[in-house]
């Protein structure tokens, strides 16, 4: 069976269709980190001008003691809801690709199944063997793609898991730093 000029045109439509879907995808990305970036910077200059105020007015070891530890939890949330959005901008827009990614590969499966069965139809006698031959090495490339993706999505879970893990220690050690430092003051 061979591809007509058609089926060509329109594979190739498709094709340029999917590329500019996640460009604009991948244009969303950037505006989001990039808006992301300019909020928390805004955030960072305001709390910067307040801290230096409270500096400022510290009047000893005692007070400035207190103000240090009670930068730090903050410090360490906002950090950490920081590169949870980070974190959810990337998979979000990784998510996108990758769907696009296995759309594509299931046409492009499905397509070569076509061919492969179509060829069978139309073999010349005696080709049975190389037929089934071809057959099963078209199941096993599907089948390792599937394990791929399995393993991807595997892994994508597991860092996923620890970024979370990551990010609530670092919040809870800063809670503790700043008890810690509370209780000393008290």
């Amino acid at each position: 069976m061979a591809l007509t000029a058609d089926q060509i045109i329109a594979s190739h439509k498709a094709n340029v269709e999917t590329l500019f879907g996640l460009t604009t995808k991948a244009f969303e990305g950037v505006e989001k980190l990039v808006e992301l970036n300019v909020t928390a910077s805004k955030a960072a200059l305001t709390e910067a001008a307040g801290t230096t105020q409270a500096l400022l007015s510290v009047k000893d070891a005692q007070e400035l003691l207190a103000l240090q530890a009670g930068l730090f939890q903050p410090l360490a949330e906002k950090t950490a809801a920081y590169s949870r959005h980070l974190y959810e901008i990337a998979q979000g827009t990784g998510a996108e690709f990758t769907k696009a990614f296995e759309s594509k590969a299931s046409e492009a499966q499905q397509a070569f199944v076509g061919l492969v069965d179509s060829a069978a139809k139309n073999a010349p006698a005696g080709s049975e063997t190389a037929v089934a031959v071809m057959k099963s090495a078209v199941a096993a490339a599907n089948n390792a793609f599937e394990s791929v993706q399995k393993a991807v999505k595997q892994a994508t879970d597991v860092a996923e898991a620890n970024f979370q893990a990551v990010s609530t220690t670092a919040v809870n050690a800063a809670k503790s730093t700043a008890q810690t430092a509370a209780r000393k003051r008290a």
